[in-house]
């Protein structure tokens, strides 16, 4: 039974509550890729698939259009996967269960894939319409865009015509972005050995935290618990003979890691004292983001053992220090935009393997000097460990282009629709368009969205009517395709 149905804009809300039914986390987008297609196809639409799953599908001009500059429609097909302790879905195979009180949308336990499925429905819904004034329409949708834009990246630009692109990947209704910084996913790889041996086994559950988008809100005070973890490993440590035997945080690169889990061999006798010392280390934690993430939490559990494949204590040392070593968040700001982070990056998972402990990092920059001195910084940690770093996702950034016909018109639509201005703003999140215009130099792109909320979290949430004002504006600006 639909549940978005009774609202509006319908047809856009239709397509949407259509795309959260198929599961689309980043890595696992081949069903929803050939429902684009699928939708293509039925309408008798100029379609191409390549063998990533990215789409474009192609309409050509409404009558009267012909010699309107050709527009773009960008969004990406992935979403990050998120969901609470207690929800029963595997979001490999189970689609979302949406939730309205006629002013939000959400899904319930999970996160709502607003980032970025309302762009797609949006497209969806013009391709559909025939009574739309518009010029010759390509709309593209790519995969993987949350870990590391890899779908822009191997995208083939050679069919569109198109210089002139509305990315819809925005989350705040009113706010064009201009500009965005260019990144990187790094793995920084340190090896370990293992030996088996016995004593205490500590479950540490580091948990409670708010979580949010790397790039959005890394401004906002707000813990990561893989390095929150990293300091009561250590601290644990070098008080305790303990050796680490799995851990495991974050789920996504670019997603503040909510909670991580780890757990340690200790001698028997050393037990009381690691709960006692990570109790000490919860309170300190607690103190310290009292504000930002007040729920923090860290739960112990402990149980004898016979035999486990720790780590040796050498290779605990290790990882540990690589973990109070390697940087994390905000590095430096921007000199030119006041309030604009200029350089960061997020320890967004952490895992232990068999013979290697891999944190991944989102790498953020708007300057590509910063970025690379990052990842030097890294390398250089790694290589002292006896590791290395590995990289997926470069995509450089997306510089400000000061004479923008689609931005004039848009801005323009925008203030005769509300009577506002909107506000012109670069961000610190990476934008595809960057990746974009990389491979077409002579791109004219902007990016708009709706009020989305808490993106990347079990909390997000889309307004309804922010959806139908930002798609009305979208489609006035294809209706005036012909001023530019």
């Amino acid at each position: 039974m639909p549940v978005l149905s009774h609202l509006q804009p319908a047809n856009v809300l239709h397509y949407f509550e259509e795309l959260c039914a198929i599961p689309h986390g980043s890595g696992n987008t081949k069903a929803i890729s050939d429902y684009c297609v699928h939708f293509a196809r039925e309408r008798g639409l100029q379609v191409w698939q390549d063998e990533s799953n990215n789409v474009v599908i192609a309409k050509e001009a409404a009558p009267g259009y012909e010699s309107a500059p050709t527009m773009i429609l960008q969004g990406h097909l992935d979403m990050v996967c998120e969901k609470t302790p207690d929800c029963g879905l595997d979001l490999t195979k189970d689609g979302l269960r949406l939730r309205t009180d006629g002013e939000w949308v959400w899904a319930d336990g999970t996160t709502l894939g607003s980032d970025d499925g309302i762009a797609v429905a949006m497209a969806l819904a013009i391709l559909d319409d025939n009574d739309l004034p518009h010029p010759r329409l390509e709309a593209v949708f790519t995969v993987d865009e949350e870990t590391g834009m890899l779908g822009a990246v191997a995208l083939d630009p050679s069919m569109l015509r198109g210089r002139l692109l509305l990315n819809v990947d925005s989350e705040a209704e009113g706010v064009l972005t201009v500009s965005c910084a260019g990144g990187i996913r790094a793995n920084c790889h340190v090896p370990v050995e293992r030996e088996a041996t016995g004593g205490v086994l500590c479950t540490l559950e580091l948990g409670g935290l708010v979580g949010g988008h790397s790039g959005v809100e890394i401004n906002k005070g707000r813990a990561n618990s893989n390095v929150l973890m990293g300091r009561l490993l250590y601290g644990l440590s070098r008080e305790i003979p303990a050796r680490l035997v799995t851990l495991q945080g974050g789920q996504a690169d670019n997603a503040i890691a909510r909670k991580t889990t780890a757990t340690l061999l200790v001698p028997a006798e050393e037990a009381e004292r690691a709960r006692a010392l990570t109790a000490s280390y919860e309170a300190v934690f607690r103190h310290e983001y009292q504000t930002a993430d007040p729920e923090i939490a860290i739960s112990f559990a402990s149980e004898p053992v016979e035999q486990a494949p720790a780590l040796t204590l050498a290779a605990t040392a290790r990882v540990t220090s690589a973990l109070m070593l390697l940087p994390a968040g905000i590095q430096s700001m921007s000199m030119d935009i006041p309030g604009l982070v200029q350089t960061s990056l997020n320890m967004g998972m952490l895992r232990l393997e068999e013979g290697e402990a891999v944190a991944t990092f989102s790498v953020r920059s708007a300057l590509a000097s910063e970025k690379t001195m990052l990842c030097n910084r890294m390398e250089c940690l790694a290589s002292l460990l006896g590791g290395h770093v590995t990289y997926s996702g470069d995509y450089p950034a997306w510089e400000y282009k000061k004479d923008s016909k689609l931005r004039e018109l848009v801005a323009d639509t925008y203030e005769r629709q509300t009577g506002k201005k909107p506000v012109i703003e670069a961000i610190h999140a990476g934008l595809e368009c960057g990746v974009l215009i990389g491979k077409m130099p002579d791109l004219d792109c902007i990016s708009l969205g709706p009020d989305l909320q808490e993106i990347h979290t079990v909390r997000e949430r889309m307004n309804v009517a922010s959806v139908g004002r930002t798609y009305a504006l979208v489609c006035e600006v294809l209706r005036r395709a012909k001023e530019l």
